[in-house]
């Protein structure tokens, strides 16, 4: 086929993710598309996938996606005429010690949430459901009666044809060897055969995303590693129904196959795939075979199925699968380009993700954001550090081991660290912080007192948990220092500034120089893309506040905001500046020690901020503070900010001064109600549902992005309601996720949880939805599903009670 001149969308790569995109581009009336692809249909990944199909994923917008992608897989062939081997076999998770069957019982109770049918059964059951497996060792099971199978290629032909049909055109053998631009934004794209200009590109193209996205600048950080399955010959009993089976504690999965089995996994220790750049001449390849590195798998399988001794293998197949540095995939519009896309990054499960991902990928093109909340596959959460090629391989050895392994409550990935440290590192760790890390910083979770070892992990109460009570209370007693200096900082300058934040911020900004406020930043929907805090420096220079993870996100959202007519310059300068955070009731008296500025709240109100001497240092002051109570925010210069740390210590000892970290802050706020965007916030959140109207002026005389959707929904019946839980029972430990029961009815999930020692249990903050949002409560008696247990809260629309 003679490539066109034109195209209004150029989609790269013809897997099953792209394929998916074009389709439902075509389904939304977008015909003018282009797919091309380097080898043939399905010659990347997608041909070797496994092709299991399963629905849960860890959040309700991204299970909604698998099953939409499973609704999807079921129909096609009606379409299409091209059968798609999907194949509703269910499938049975298994658990072989007590800690993974909470996990079952957790994801459960989740399920039932999201309206997936899932049922606890017991080891006797899973066996009646897979009988190769030996079960005397197992705990019990959880059994998802609508996932399945499929087969990757006749999948990715059967929607290929789908687009074709609705007048999508795809040429194979075309490599895409260069992107067009101009002015930051896609003009088209350059192959052999010749250029084709295009208004929006797609880059699907798997494990090779990385490399193309860096000929137009664009970062992908995804890696690939070596990825085995073997293939038996036929096993008695083994029949196109029996269902998917997944041993996670054995790191291993099955799928029938032509009357054999399937059997793969994740080891703990992945391979990486060193090969930088993958030739486009890999098409239909596979590596060599690896029986070392697939020992610890078949280990494990021999003793689940035994069957596996006496089988005949034909083959172990090593094919090579993309992984990300957290393990989520990567969709949409790359900050660095306008209308440049990405669909890809899919961690060995693109087959069970592209239905879904393609569709919400073709909805983003066409309307030009996001129709729901995807913030945890959003490309924009990754910084330009995360393409390193080193970091990517080490991260990847890692991240492949955990689709499997025993995840814990907060357990930190290890590899490619530390990276971004403040001034303040090494002091902190020899006082015993031990960190976590956000968007690449090290911060300080909690403080280790001297001669303690690190606690293990657990689903119960923590170990640390008696270190960080003390620093909640000392920060609610004495006076406590947070390293904050992960803070994503912005400064917005020039004429136009104002006119901007106006444009983008529900709040009024309009404000005095030297004045902090809170705000929104919303969608079209009404839906928070940030919140954030604003000081205003000058008539026409504002400072930028906002959270570790949002850096890249919150810049390219008020960048593409800001009109080529208007004169607004947005610098990240996150770098530059630490934040060091002075909470608690002897707080002024400690800055008063090292500071002769008068910091009164007459001189100094709430919300306010101030240039001050502080030791020899020059610092902003700001007197607000997200866990409650009284407080300052100090923002320091990086080269002064050992010494204003030095100072404060010095001062501070007989005060009660203690170092704390993001446990003890996380946990304060949420007893506090203080909501934080990725938990209470996203896009489909609105300041009505989370309880944030104060934040919202829609009177003031600039209009807003959302305020449209504000007022037409102002008044409205809530979909769902943000409230505050409070445990009845010391002993129950929550960590997030678990679902909320009330009235007997699940009705949404625990977003963040912590513990509260004004309420001696833990406390926690989660959406109801349905009736329970549309109706008061000041101490509702409701249940949390909690590892299988059903432990009984409180709701409460505010807490703890104001007078």
């Amino acid at each position: 086929m003679t490539l066109p001149s034109h195209a209004d969308i150029v989609i790269v790569g013809g897997g099953v993710a792209g394929c998916s995109v074009a389709y439902h581009l075509a389904q939304l009336g977008k015909t003018n598309v282009l797919l091309l692809e380097q080898g043939k249909l399905t010659s990347g990944t997608t041909w070797h996938a496994a092709g299991l199909v399963g629905q849960m994923r860890p959040n309700r917008t991204m299970t909604a996606m698998s099953r939409y992608g499973i609704e999807l897989y079921a129909s096609l062939e009606a379409e299409t005429g091209l059968a798609t081997g999907w194949k509703p076999c269910g499938s049975v998770n298994v658990a072989r010690t007590p800690e993974r069957m909470k996990v079952l019982k957790k994801q459960a109770a989740m399920a039932n949430s999201f309206g997936v049918e899932c049922h606890l059964i017991s080891p006797n059951e899973a066996g009646e459901r897979y009988p190769l497996m030996r079960t005397d060792d197992l705990q019990g099971a959880i059994w998802l009666p609508g996932d399945g199978k499929a087969n990757p290629a006749d999948l990715c032909m059967s929607l290929a044809k789908g687009a074709r049909n609705r007048g999508v055109k795809m040429v194979e053998g075309v490599e895409v060897t260069g992107v067009i631009t101009r002015n930051g934004v896609v003009q088209g794209v350059r192959t052999a055969q010749g250029e084709v200009r295009c208004d929006v590109l797609v880059n699907c193209a798997g494990q090779w995303a990385r490399q193309f996205g860096r000929l137009a600048g664009v970062n992908v950080p995804l890696y690939s590693a070596e990825h085995f399955y073997i293939v038996t010959g036929k096993i008695p009993g083994v029949h196109p129904m029996l269902p998917v089976m997944r041993d996670p504690d054995g790191y291993i999965y099955y799928k029938e196959e032509v009357g054999g089995l399937v059997m793969g996994g994740f080891e703990p220790k992945a391979k990486p795939w060193k090969m930088d750049p993958i030739p486009s001449t890999f098409q239909f390849e596979l590596l060599g075979e690896d029986w070392d590195q697939f020992e610890i798998l078949m280990t494990h399988a021999l003793h689940r199925t035994p069957c596996l001794e006496t089988a005949e293998i034909k083959m172990l197949l090593n094919g090579p699968e993309s992984f990300t540095p957290d393990g989520n995939f990567i969709l949409g519009e790359a900050p660095e380009l306008r209308n440049y896309f990405v669909c890809a990054g899919f961690n060995s499960a693109g087959i069970a993700n592209s239905g879904g991902a393609g569709r919400l990928m073709a909805e983003w093109i066409v309307g030009g954001e996001p129709a729901t909340d995807l913030w945890d596959v959003d490309i924009r959460r990754f910084g330009a550090f995360t393409g390193n090629r080193k970091a990517l391989a080490e991260r990847t050895g890692e991240t492949l081991g955990l689709h499997y392994a025993m995840r814990w409550p907060r357990q930190e990935l290890e590899t490619a660290r530390p990276l971004r440290t403040s001034p303040l590192y090494d002091l902190l760790a020899t006082q015993g912080a031990e960190f976590g890390s956000k968007n690449g910083w090290e911060r300080a979770n909690y403080f280790r007192p001297a001669g303690q070892a690190r606690p293990p992990h657990t689903l119960g109460a923590p170990g640390w948990l008696p270190w960080v009570i003390d620093e909640q209370r000392a920060t609610r007693e004495a006076v406590a220092l947070y390293d904050q200096t992960s803070f994503s900082k912005l400064l917005l300058q020039g004429r136009d500034a104002l006119a901007v934040l106006q444009r983008l911020c529900a709040n009024e900004m309009d404000m005095p120089v030297d004045r902090m406020v809170y705000t929104a930043m919303l969608n079209e929907r009404g839906g928070f893309e940030s919140d954030l805090t604003v000081i205003r420096l000058a008539p026409d220079r504002f400072h930028l506040i906002t959270g570790s993870a949002q850096a890249v996100r919150d810049f390219d959202w008020i960048s593409r905001h800001i009109g080529a007519h208007e004169h607004a310059v947005l610098t990240d300068v996150s770098a530059l500046t630490c934040v060091l955070s002075l909470m608690g009731p002897k707080a002024r008296e400690l800055l008063a020690r090292v500071s002769p500025d008068d910091l009164s709240p007459a001189s100094l109100g709430f919300s306010w901020t101030r240039e001050i001497d502080l030791g020899f240092a020059r610092v902003r002051a700001a007197r607000m503070s997200y866990v409650g109570g009284p407080g300052f925010e100090l923002y320091v210069p990086v080269e002064m900010t050992r010494h204003v740390y030095l100072a404060l210590q010095q001062a501070g000892a007989d005060l009660g001064l203690r170092e704390a970290g993001y446990y003890a802050l996380d946990a304060l706020r949420i007893e506090q109600g203080r909501r934080a965007w990725g938990a209470e916030l996203g896009p489909d959140e609105t300041p009505w549902e989370a309880g944030l109207g104060y934040a919202v002026k829609l009177d003031k005389p600039a209009g807003f992005i959302g305020k449209a959707a504000l007022r037409a929904s102002q008044g409205q019946p809530l979909r769902k309601k943000l409230v505050t839980l409070v445990f009845g029972s010391p002993e129950a430990y929550a960590w997030g996720g678990e679902a909320i029961v009330l009235d007997g009815q699940t009705v949404g999930e625990i977003s963040s949880a912590g513990w509260s020692p004004l309420a001696q249990a833990c406390v926690a903050l989660g959406y109801v939805r349905g009736e329970g949002a549309g109706r008061p409560h000041a101490g509702t008696p409701a249940q949390i599903e909690l590892w299988g247990a059903s432990v009984p809260v409180r709701l409460y629309d505010q807490w703890p009670p104001r007078p």
